[in-house]
């Protein structure tokens, strides 16, 4: 854990909920930044209400995504929360919103151009469904309508199958790393002399944006040549055997990129003088035109020993290899505890809060988790008081 964070001198005030914006409020808050959330007086962020679970009333949807918070119940339709708020802006670095339509910023007197002209060095991230341009701007969006939108849906689940949701809401996820990252960006091209230094800038992103990216390869192969990519199920579109496969105790996944790869798998499983010199599989364009006859012939091989067994064997032999986890053993694995990928922080309520933590493995200067998530309107006096000093 870092002792010094990298953006202990950044303040970050929070005007988000559900998971986007806690989301990336809380990897700034990792890094350091003093994040305070503001919440809607006795109802707070709307996702205390989601559950089960609850823990001592507290949404555990909340607490996975709201540490190294302070919180601060405001409505700002009220002039003397307005003006609260109006102070504080003056002394933030960084305002995160995820009201969709700029109307209704404007209408609260919380939109970029009010707050730059109390701040012009604030950096202003929206996050929204559909941002704030383009035809569909305004709309309100869900996680859930960006992963159908943006295309993913339709190309997840099996061949025969409709389309799936994938399980964590990435779309919100993702907007709330690329948020962060533009936060950065902005935060170095004001401090660092880029052109307009001193100066905020206007951060917009969308959920529908930062799902489309998750497209990548499959947006490039549509551009090579116009046609739509298939539903694949777990198969790798270009590259075999690159899926899930069954051992004799459960499935396992074998990722096999290259040529040398597919010869050591063949040698592992001891098909050398048979699969491997059969010509319908003599290259990975060939592995990909006869996927459904090749598959079948590498699982007769691996029904003879266990998932465990089977991993051992081709990670000792360098070929990518790993078990298909539920999230319990994931959460309990040693590696993952090792790379304190698991937080805990005590909890007044609660007792120890177990979230998960930040991939950033910083040399100096990297993630600190400080903060359990707090209770509603825990900081209303403090943050009160910080501002009356300033005044």
């Amino acid at each position: 854990m870092s002792k010094d964070p990298a953006l202990k001198n950044i303040r970050v005030v929070e005007m988000t909920e559900a998971l986007a914006g806690p989301y990336c409020s809380m990897l700034l808050g990792d890094l350091g930044a003093d994040v305070i959330k503001i919440e809607r007086p006795g109802t707070g962020d709307q996702s205390r209400g989601w559950g089960p679970p609850f823990l001592k009333g507290e949404s555990a949807y909340f607490l996975s995504v709201n540490r190294n918070k302070r919180s601060l119940e405001l409505n700002v339709k009220d002039a003397e929360d307005l003006s609260v708020f109006q102070n504080l802006i003056k002394t933030a670095d960084v305002f995160v919103a995820n009201i969709p339509r700029m109307s209704s910023l404007v209408r609260l007197g919380i939109d970029p151009e009010t707050l730059k002209t109390l701040n012009p060095r604030l950096i202003y991230a929206a996050i929204s469904g559909y941002g704030h341009t383009g035809p569909k701007a305004s709309r309100g969006g869900y996680d859930i309508i960006a992963q159908g939108e943006a295309g993913l849906m339709a190309l997840t689940g099996e061949t025969d199958g409709g389309p799936i949701r994938f399980p964590t809401p990435m779309a919100d996820i993702t907007a709330g790393i690329y948020t962060t990252i533009g936060i950065l960006t902005a935060l170095y091209a004001r401090d660092e002399g880029r052109e307009g230094s001193g100066r905020g800038q206007f951060i917009d992103v969308s959920l529908v944006d930062a799902q489309t990216t998750w497209l990548a390869n499959l947006g490039g192969s549509y551009f090579a040549t116009g046609e739509r990519p298939q539903r694949l199920g777990n198969v790798h579109p270009t590259v075999t055997p690159y899926q899930p496969m069954r051992a004799r105790d459960k499935m396992i996944i074998v990722a096999v990129g290259t040529e040398r790869l597919w010869e050591r798998l063949c040698t592992v499983l001891d098909i050398t003088e048979t699969v491997m010199e059969d010509p319908r599989f003599c290259s990975n364009a060939a592995r990909n035109q006869h996927r459904d006859e090749l598959i079948p012939l590498i699982e007769d091989k691996l029904a003879a020993r266990d998932s465990e067994e089977w991993v051992k064997l081709f990670v000792e032999r360098g070929i990518p290899a790993g078990p298909i986890n539920f999230p319990d053993h994931t959460l309990s694995d040693k590696h993952i505890l090792e790379r304190n990928m698991v937080v805990e922080l005590e909890h007044p309520l609660v007792g120890m809060v177990k979230s998960i933590g930040s991939p950033l493995h910083l040399s100096q200067n990297g993630p600190s988790y400080r903060r359990y998530p707090p209770l509603l309107g825990e900081h209303n006096e403090e943050i009160r008081m910080e501002l009356d000093a300033k005044s």
